[in-house]
């Protein structure tokens, strides 16, 4: 738990009502609530980061909106889940994939270097079945 002036109450109340195109008043009750939020440590960067997840979630229809109102957003035990909730991967971050190798080239389309490989080929099989292997004892 830290210590919370009125100039940080201030200024998490503005970063709101800008982050939420809303003008609403400071009064006691909301002084209080920004300073119990901000006591447990929750400061400008998890504000913009659980308003900005609470507005993705809005615009995809999961979320009403409702959740940005201050009165809920300021309930601390929310306001962690919902940080916590933004922060969550649902996928496991997997190594890259190994790239493939390339194909094999295709097979050579001008006639003459084809007849070229099967004459090659054709020789290389006669030398190979002419040769003969030493006997082994």
């Amino acid at each position: 738990m830290k210590t919370v002036g009125p100039q940080q109450i201030q200024q998490a109340h503005q970063l709101y009502c800008q982050l939420t195109g809303q003008n609403l008043s400071l009064g006691f009750d909301r002084q209080r609530m920004w300073y119990e939020l901000l006591r447990l440590g929750h400061g400008p960067e998890q504000i913009r980061k659980v308003i900005g997840y609470l507005q993705r979630e809005i615009r995809q229809t999961r979320r009403n909106v409702g959740a940005l109102k201050l009165s809920n957003l300021l309930q601390p035990d929310r306001f962690e889940e919902d940080l916590h909730i933004s922060q969550v991967r649902l996928r496991p971050t997997l190594a890259p994939k190994p790239a493939l190798p390339p194909p094999p080239a295709p097979p050579p389309s001008n006639p003459e270097a084809l007849r070229k490989a099967l004459e090659g080929w054709e020789k290389l099989k006669t030398e190979l079945s002419s040769a003969t292997l030493p006997r082994q004892i």
